[in-house]
């Protein structure tokens, strides 16, 4: 299977949504929904996406990032926040190719100041994903729900 990894276009919505959905276990929040799509489609919020895109021009993944600027730094940094592959479609390694062109991105355009991302404990394939790019840090993750 040949696959594309590209921004985001607006025409995508409709493919993107079912990514969307998946990524949060099918559980959709309309205004949320709708706001994150018009973040994603203004260049200028600091919200992106790259997509997978199959040899039949079907997205079957997503990585969507966060660039922002910290106290501890000049250059801003890029939060990956989201990764994720239709189950129809891992283990090809999508997901690293998604990554992967973050990751490039970061070293050969925007040279932010670090790249970091959460992923749960136990999502095996996402942990071995993971320490094969970064390293993984001894902190506790507390939130303050609104």
């Amino acid at each position: 299977m040949n696959i594309k990894i590209r921004p985001i276009a607006m025409n995508d919505f409709p493919a993107w949504l079912p990514l969307w959905d998946g990524n949060n276990n099918g559980v959709r929040d309309e205004e949320v929904t709708a706001t994150l799509w018009s973040r994603l489609m203004d260049p200028d919020f600091g919200i992106y996406a790259f997509v997978a895109e199959d040899n039949k021009g079907e997205l079957v993944g997503m990585v969507q990032y966060v660039v922002h600027h910290v106290t501890g730094a000049v250059k801003p940094v890029c939060y990956m926040q989201d990764v994720y592959v239709d189950p129809a479609h891992r283990q090809k390694g999508i997901a690293r190719k998604l990554v992967t062109t973050l990751t490039k991105k970061h070293k050969a355009e925007q040279q932010w100041r670090r790249m970091y991302w959460l992923a749960e404990a136990d999502n095996a394939a996402a942990q071995k994903l993971y320490e094969k790019i970064g390293v993984k840090l001894n902190f506790t993750l507390h939130v303050l729900m609104a």
